[in-house]
């Protein structure tokens, strides 16, 4: 196993965790449906939904931060750093923004959530201990002449 490139292991926590948030990402917005497991594609303009609002003022009641900017913060994070992680884009500073926000939901939402936001942080901090891997866009600005 020690033989397991990083570039294959990087790729696949950087999909397999973008793919997490993205999922949640789209829970919170309307007007723009992708996913590409299911097949579901709404190609249009994102606006924030109704729900996502409610559920930050009624259910996840951060502290601090208004319920609608709550709301708003988290769809866009959960839609930008995805897709940044996805490319292996400036994926260090991603990985440490989705932690950032796991760190937010396990404190002030769901503190019995411990397994499920201990995956999570392995796999972002594995992203930001060893970065994001051959295959990355990371990786072909930091050595242009090995892609």
């Amino acid at each position: 196993m020690t033989r397991l490139p990083n570039s294959l292991l990087a790729l696949l926590a950087r999909f397999s965790i973008a793919a997490v948030f993205w999922k949640s990402g789209q829970t919170k917005i309307e007007g723009l449906t992708i996913d590409f497991i299911n097949g579901d594609f709404v190609l249009g303009w994102p606006k924030l939904s109704e729900n996502a609002v409610f559920l930050f003022a009624d259910e996840y009641r951060l502290p601090i931060v208004a319920p609608h900017l709550a709301a708003w913060m988290a769809a866009f994070s959960e839609h930008l750093f995805p897709i940044l992680l996805l490319i292996g884009l400036s994926t260090r500073f991603s990985a440490l923004a989705l932690l950032g926000m796991t760190t937010v939901i396990q404190v002030f939402v769901y503190p019995d959530a411990y397994p499920t936001h201990g995956v999570w942080a392995a796999v972002l901090l594995y992203l930001m201990a060893h970065g994001p891997g051959k295959i990355s866009v990371d990786e072909f600005i930091r050595y242009p002449s090995r892609c």
